[in-house]
């Protein structure tokens, strides 16, 4: 306004108005311009950030090239029956096989386990809920048995109790089929567990000793990571004794145990803001006590980080058994061990790829299988079944884990669409 009123000659007055309105239109460029250069960034390396991440923490590297991305949501009621009898029809799979519904409305669904007397039980992510799935006169019942727990994603059932591992506590309900109206508040059997929600999320895989494998991720895309994290810890529900057996994993929220030998196998989510096509997620096996996955230092078995390899090289850490592909987000896992399935199944791993967020066009989506020899080399891959993305950024659903089921057919739980899918298989 000063600027406007400081000529009263009309020409002064004409140029006057030009030359402020120049300046704000240089002003106006410059403050989009420097709007347009802000990108999401936070200092992850204080214990502040650790204890107190920000909401979208996840967003804290972002680059110019990939500027704007970020995880969508799925609808919160999850896919009605009609939308999941469609998409039933889109989801490709090799000759004889046949998906369908198991169960709708198992909303935000995670890690499945079954029960002695053919309960299903699911978790869930984001909710706090844990499902259990009867079959009640040919129609499966979902019934919410536990609310309010902190990312109940994990679960296992052994000698008749349900295991569920929320972010900072290993919990066990004891006779849980025959309470599921009146679980309790179960018993934290294990609690050596940080408190922040941030990659904190686990997943459970029993061996045959009945010591859990617990992975731990660190509360950010990538950086030096707490001591308490960015590990897989193998912990003994029974004593509550633990020992940290693998390093430098970022984000692991599937794994299974190799029936040929024992050996822990597991996914692992690469992290994000490098390129849509790097680094990729992978697929890696423990083969002795003590291993080093790369975290933070080297991804995907060749690629130092930018910032923190520090002078490490690669060679110095463990690589994958598989690249799985850049984003893709590999979690539930399992070795096929039943009999409907071909022969060329058997001990084969199928993975469930949850899917992209970090790539302007998705991939993942999908369930894959795994071959590999027993000593964890020669690994190839196939995809099972795909269809749960259309177009660059669409999806239907987002497969999520993958559990036998007595028959031999599998289920696959997915948390975008709230749903169980069986797959099974026929020679006719």
């Amino acid at each position: 306004m000063g600027c406007l009123g400081s000529n009263v000659m009309q020409s002064g007055f004409h140029r006057s108005v030009l030359a402020c309105a120049a300046i704000l239109t240089i002003v106006g460029i410059s403050q989009a311009a420097a709007q347009q250069k802000l990108l999401k960034k936070y200092e992850s390396g204080t214990k502040e950030f650790w204890t107190h991440p920000p909401d979208d923490w996840f967003l804290g590297d972002e680059t110019e090239a990939q500027k704007g991305l970020a995880p969508p949501s799925g609808p919160p009621t999850g896919s009605s029956e009609a939308e999941l009898d469609a998409m039933m029809k889109k989801i490709k799979l090799p000759q004889g096989f046949k998906i369908e519904v198991y169960a709708p409305g198992v909303l935000a669904a995670r890690q499945m386990a079954w029960g002695d007397k053919g309960t299903l039980f699911v978790g869930s992510f984001g909710l706090g809920n844990v499902y259990a799935i009867k079959d009640s006169g040919g129609k499966k019942e979902v019934k919410t048995i536990l609310k309010g727990l902190n990312m109940p994603t994990g679960l296992a059932f052994k000698d008749g109790a349900l295991y569920v591992i929320a972010v900072d506590k290993l919990i066990k309900y004891e006779n849980a089929e025959a309470n599921l109206d009146k679980l309790g508040d179960g018993k934290a059997v294990y609690d050596d567990m940080p408190s922040y929600a941030a990659h904190g999320w686990k997943y459970l895989a029993a061996d045959k000793d009945g010591w859990f494998y617990i992975p731990f991720g660190p509360p950010f895309n990538v950086g030096i990571p707490p001591t308490s994290v960015s590990q897989i810890r193998r912990v003994d529900p029974k004593t509550g004794n633990a020992e940290v057996y693998a390093l430098g994993v970022r984000n692991s929220v599937g794994g299974d145990i190799d029936p040929r030998t024992g050996k822990y196998w597991f996914t692992e989510n690469a992290r994000d803001w490098i390129s849509d096509d790097l680094p990729s997620d992978k697929l890696n096996v423990i083969n002795k006590i003590g291993e080093h996955f790369g975290y933070p230092y080297c991804h995907q078995g060749d690629l130092p980080d930018p910032r923190f390899a520090m002078g490490h090289k690669c060679s110095e850490f463990t690589p994958p058994a598989y690249n799985l592909g850049a984003h893709v987000a590999p979690l539930g896992m399992k070795f096929y061990t039943g009999d409907q399935f071909p022969a060329e199944y058997k001990n084969a791993m199928l993975v469930a790829e949850h899917g992209s967020w970090n790539r302007h066009k998705y991939q993942g989506g999908r369930i894959v299988k795994i071959t590999a020899s027993p000593d964890g080399k020669n690994a190839k891959q196939e995809v099972f079944a795909s269809g749960w993305i259309e177009g660059d950024q669409g999806y239907l659903g987002r497969p999520d884990d993958i559990i036998l089921a007595k028959d031999g057919s599998i289920l696959v739980a997915d948390d975008w669409a709230g749903a169980i899918y069986r797959i099974s298989y026929s020679k006719k």
